[in-house]
């Protein structure tokens, strides 16, 4: 995994990368004849009905970055149409994206025998050959691949962990050597030629690389662990751990950080991060493909993590790469498929945990989320990722007197060098007030305040609970108005603001402010519900059960089902308190918050 350095700057590279898809036209369904008599489909049509409706499936599954649908019905729309190139193509990469490395090899071949100069069809048989122990072959098909920087850097690199299967180490870090291009390539040259040159037992030649890399970026991650473990047999255990622990200082309580350093303090000479020509082409593509995948480069990331995985199936990061990239393009069904895959003995097996509850969550399955984190909390009581993952479900699921109780858990493991620790105050005071104990609330919403004094949510929260309640309106106006100065664009900010109006009867600013809510937030049945109360205060009945009725078509909280549809059948009183109770949702309820 590459430092944020690094990833920026392949971010130019890669808009000359681009997929191949082949332009053939899809088959059509032949014209009714111009008598328009009844005639019964021939196979033909049959045939070519099959094709269009499975293209039309595969295309929406494809724009739906549903890889396993897409290759699914391409294939089957090929098998009714083989001759066609397009749906070949298409087939091909989508079985590509989806995993299924095996069948697209077998599109592969086929591609290639029509366009032999398909560098994705080529690249994917490279890979197959290095798999297989092909090395000749994996290096004259790999070599055809490529195309641009981040193309050309891949094949390379696979190229040269080919040439060091066959057994040519000279050729292999040559043609590594070799290599010329953007800023961003010395890194992956110096880690890949030393971690080579470490596996040839050249040590010596292997730590100057090693080093030197390590020297280009300290924060990268498999750079260090590679100098690292390096270290350990080769140097000290004192260096090692010199190297472990100023990356740990960057970014604390790395998983696989933390494993090296105690493994280094047991004794141990760490073995070299990779022991394979297999298992280098793996590290290559992860690599590159991890830094492609939040770069607009997603599809080229997923096809390199696909073949990744290929070829070393249990590459822990790797997967977290793989989950993280369904993750970005709100895919949390198929990032649950990968986060399985992590193995049991990975140290990264908790942050596979701590995501995979979340993908749970997300689809749906909160309880066997929440079963997850209880127990990776209960391994380790102190794992504060894993604490508020399941506050946060817990709160998102309205099960308020339980996510106190988790949020308390988080406060207790603290150590005072938290940065947030302001959230955990912020969330406990939620699920609290929504729980009906305000003076508890109000403790923890104040204690959040003073660690961040300008939080707007806080700000925000505190403030409209006090205006709900009718106690220090000054204040909480103010406070508001903080929140809102910081967050104007922030449709539940903006609503507390006008419903505070609201709540002391300032109608006038009231309608005024909802309004520029609405326009922030138009899908919210709270603000919608709010901004009818108004216009029926100024007098706009018409309008205020518009609103009313709108509300209630965007399914708001069952609880408040009734009193919208009682306001629809007979407006507000004259006196309106029982449109308070419905507030009480708003204050934001933690969205967006820390």
């Amino acid at each position: 995994m590459l430092s944020l350095r690094i990833r920026r700057s392949m971010a130019v590279a890669l808009t000359l990368v681009a997929m191949p898809i082949a332009g053939q036209a899809l088959a059509q369904t032949p014209d009714h004849p111009a008598d328009n008599a009844a005639q019964f489909p021939t196979s033909q049509d049959l045939r070519s009905m099959t094709t269009a409706g499975s293209y039309l499936a595969a295309r929406h599954a494809s724009i739906e970055r549903d890889a396993a649908s897409a290759a699914a019905f391409y294939r089957s729309a090929l098998r009714t149409d083989p001759s066609n190139n397009e749906l070949l193509d298409r087939a091909f990469i989508s079985s590509l994206a989806e995993g299924d490395i095996d069948e697209a090899v077998k599109l592969a071949d086929r591609v290639l025998k029509i366009d032999k100069s398909n560098r994705v069809a080529r690249l994917v048989i490279g890979i197959r050959d290095l798999k297989t122990k092909k090395y000749a072959a994996a290096v004259r098909n790999v070599n055809q691949s490529v195309r641009g920087p981040i193309t050309d850097l891949i094949a390379t690199l696979i190229s040269s962990w080919s040439l060091y299967g066959a057994g040519d180490v000279k050729s292999a870090v040559g043609n590594i050597d070799k290599l010329a291009g953007p800023e961003w390539y010395p890194i992956f040259k110096d880690l890949h030629s030393g971690m080579m040159l470490e596996l040839a037992n050249r040590q010596k030649d292997a730590g100057e690389r090693l080093e030197r890399a390590y020297k280009l970026d300290d924060s990268a991650l498999r750079v260090v662990e590679s100098y690292a473990r390096w270290l350990s047999r080769n140097k000290s255990e004192a260096e090692a751990l010199a190297v472990y622990q100023a990356f740990d200082k960057k970014l604390p309580r790395h998983p696989l950080i933390e494993d090296g350093i105690r493994e280094v303090k047991a004794g141990k000479k760490l073995p070299a991060l990779v022991d394979s020509p297999q298992a280098g082409a793996a590290e290559a593509l992860y690599g590159i493909g991890a830094s492609l995948t939040r770069r607009g480069g997603e599809d080229l990331a997923l096809v390199y993590l696909q073949l990744a995985l290929y070829l070393e199936p249990n590459h822990a990061l790797a997967l977290l790469a793989l989950g993280d990239l369904y993750e970005s393009v709100k895919k949390p069904q198929m990032a649950i498929k990968v986060y399985e895959r992590v193995p049991a003995s990975s140290p990264l097996k908790r942050n596979a945990q701590i995501q995979l509850a979340t993908d749970l969550d997300a689809s749906d399955r909160s309880e066997e989320a929440i079963k997850i984190l209880k127990g990776v909390i209960a391994e380790d009581g102190k794992d504060l990722e894993a604490i508020m993952a399941l506050g946060n479900i817990e709160r998102g699921r309205k099960k308020f007197a339980d996510c106190g109780e988790t949020y308390s858990k988080g406060i207790d493991a603290l150590t005072g060098a938290e940065k947030n620790a302001w959230v955990y105050y912020y969330f406990r005071g939620i699920c609290e007030e929504r729980s009906k104990q305000w003076a508890k609330a109000e403790v923890d919403l104040k204690k959040a305040l003073q660690m961040q004094p300008d939080q707007p949510h806080v700000l925000n929260y505190l403030g409209y609970s006090w205006i709900d309640q009718g106690i220090n309106l000054d204040e909480a106006m103010t406070m508001i108005k903080r929140a809102v100065d910081q967050r104007p664009d922030d449709g539940y900010i903006v609503d507390s603001l006008g419903w505070a109006y609201y709540r002391i009867g300032d109608y006038e600013n009231a309608v005024k402010t909802l309004e520029r809510a609405i326009e922030l937030k138009p899908e919210d049945p709270t603000i919608n519900d709010h901004l009818g109360d108004a216009y029926w205060r100024v007098g706009r009945t018409l309008e205020a059960r518009f609103q009313w009725a709108h509300a209630r078509d965007l399914k708001p909280d069952p609880e408040e089902l009734p009193k919208i549809e009682a306001k629809i059948a007979n407006g507000l009183p004259e006196e309106d308190k029982a449109s308070a109770a419905s507030a009480d949702k708003k204050k934001e309820d933690g969205k967006g918050g820390g």
